[in-house]
This record gives C-alpha cells, sequence and structure tokens, in this order.
C-alpha cells in the first residue's frame, strides 16, 4: 500500500513504530487514515521480526480526532455515514480471534503483539479509542485528554462508553463522556486510564525503552496467550472458568520450547532467546 497519512519502522530489537502521520492536521483521523493505519497493523503482526507495536502520532500530536471536513461531509449530504465504513476491502487485522472483537479499532484486542499507545500530544476524540483499545498507555506530562464528542453534538465513539467504565470506573466514565471536558494527563494517569506519563525532554526514550524491554524480555507466544486471557476474562464473570482455563494453558506451554528456554535461562541468570511468532503458528485460544 502506498502510505500517505501513516508511516512504520523497525528496529533491531523488534520493536516496530507506528505512527499517524497528518501533523499539518493533527493526525486528525480519516478513511485513509484507517485504511493505512488497518494495513500497517496487519503487517506488523504477521512479521516474524516484530514482537512489540508501539503506535504514536507524528509531530507534537496524537491524534485530535476525526477529520471535521470529512464530517461535515455527510451533515451537508445524504451520505450514510455507517454505509461508508464498511470494511470489507481492507485489511482485517486481528480479525478470527473472537467475534466480539471484528469490529473497527477493538481488533487490536486480536492482534498477537503487545500494542504500547505513546500518547505524544493532544489526544481527542478517535485518538481515546485507539489508546483505550491499546495494551498499554503512555502520555507525555501536561497533554489535552477529551473524548470530544458530546461538544460537537455526537454520542459516545467506537465502544468508548462500553471500554471507559471498565478502564476508569463508571463515575469518572460518565464525567469524560458526558462533559466531554479536557483531561490533562495526570489526572488521567491517576484514574487508571494512562500507565504513566513522562516528561517531555525524556518521554520518547521512556517509552522506547520499555517497548525493547517488552521485546527483549518477553516470550511471544506467552505474551499473546496471555493478551488474549485478558480480553475472553474481562467479557465473562467466572472467576473459576478463568482459573481451569488457566490451568489448561499452563498445561500447553509447559511444552513449548520457550517455556524450557525461559526455565534455563532463569536458572543461568542470562536473558532468554524466545522464539519469534513465525508466519502462521497457531496460538491457543482461551476455549469460552
Amino acid at each position: 500500500m502506498d502510505l500517505k497519512v501513516t508511516d512504520y519502522s523497525v528496529d533491531g530489537n523488534g520493536v516496530a513504530v507506528v505512527r499517524l502521520n497528518r501533523p499539518g492536521r493533527g493526525n486528525s483521523w480519516s478513511a485513509r487514515m484507517n485504511a493505512e493505519y488497518r494495513w500497517v497493523m496487519l503487517q506488523m503482526d504477521e512479521d516474524p521480526n516484530v514482537r512489540v507495536i508501539l503506535v504514536t502520532g507524528a509531530g507534537k500530536q496524537f491524534c485530535v480526532g476525526a477529520d471535521f471536513k470529512a464530517l461535515n461531509h455527510y451533515a451537508d449530504t445524504n451520505a450514510d455515514y455507517v454505509s461508508s465504513l464498511q470494511a470489507e476491502e481492507m485489511a482485517m487485522p486481528g480479525y478470527g480471534v473472537r467475534p466480539e472483537y471484528d469490529h473497527d479499532i477493538i481488533w487490536q484486542w486480536g492482534l498477537k503483539k503487545p500494542v504500547i499507545c505513546a500518547i505524544n500530544g493532544s489526544c481527542a476524540g478517535m485518538g481515546v479509542a485507539i489508546a483505550g483499545f491499546s495494551d498499554f498507555r503512555y502520555a507525555v506530562a501536561g497533554c489535552k485528554i477529551t473524548t470530544a464528542a458530546a461538544k460537537v453534538a455526537l454520542p459516545a465513539e467506537y465502544g468508548m462508553s462500553w471500554l471507559l467504565p471498565k478502564i476508569i470506573g463508571l463515575t469518572q466514565a460518565t464525567d469524560w463522556l458526558i462533559t466531554s471536558r479536557i483531561v490533562l494527563a495526570e489526572e488521567a494517569q491517576r484514574v487508571g486510564f494512562l500507565n504513566d506519563v513522562f516528561a517531555p525532554e525524556e518521554f520518547h526514550a521512556r517509552v522506547a525503552e520499555i517497548a525493547r524491554t517488552m521485546s527483549l524480555a518477553l516470550s511471544p507466544m506467552a505474551a499473546a496467550i496471555t493478551k488474549r486471557q485478558i480480553y475472553a476474562d474481562l467479557m465473562s464473570d467466572d472467576a473459576g472458568a478463568a482459573v481451569e482455563e488457566s490451568k489448561r494453558l499452563i498445561g500447553v506451554l509447559m511444552k513449548t520450547p520457550d517455556f524450557k528456554e525461559g526455565s534455563r535461562a532463569l536458572q543461568e541468570r542470562r536473558p532468554p532467546r524466545f522464539e519469534a511468532l513465525t508466519a502462521g503458528v497457531l496460538i491457543p485460544q482461551p476455549e469460552r
């Protein structure tokens, strides 16, 4: 695909950096960006050289939300918003894991690789959804975060009415979504939306180091299975089933080369050398 509003790179440590790349427009979300982002993330998830995916924005903003020039098209014409978003001809990263994930943005939960969202500046609307459905979230100190929609007479976007109460609790989610007020990164961390906040001068280096450490220290197979356990259990209220399923998966992973390597590395007090997730490798799926 000819990339016009996204780009990516992969370093020697197995970290892929994916950028939303419309800095002149605050990396605002568009149909083109959606198509490119899906395509890039599919390539990164299938690349055995990639072990961690880090998503960020070009320039000084992460994503200021939807491109309002594009949205105004729907307000001024008879065009149907929902039908225009049908993704049959787009890449399908993360699809096929669970039916619940086969939708816009939540497909990030179906990816095999951990997704780190590095919020390097203003994050609004769709940007909050992208961050929310990532596995880890870090932000630059003082950056502004807002769901935004209510202030432009729109509803909670892209599943955030389902997601935010689970991340930050009902009280905070109601505040964020209905008032659409601006929340600073420090508050977002305090209520549990962010893993951490870093000063501007160290932000990129700190997040890059977190991604590098994950890439070098984690078994890609174990990370993929654990990610699937977390989101499957989020959709269930059966703690006993989670215990029994974890026991089954322990039995599966104990038969893998990664388990033997991890045990050996621990005994020898050296970094482990885990196998990459090659194309076509089967990842055990939680059976519920």
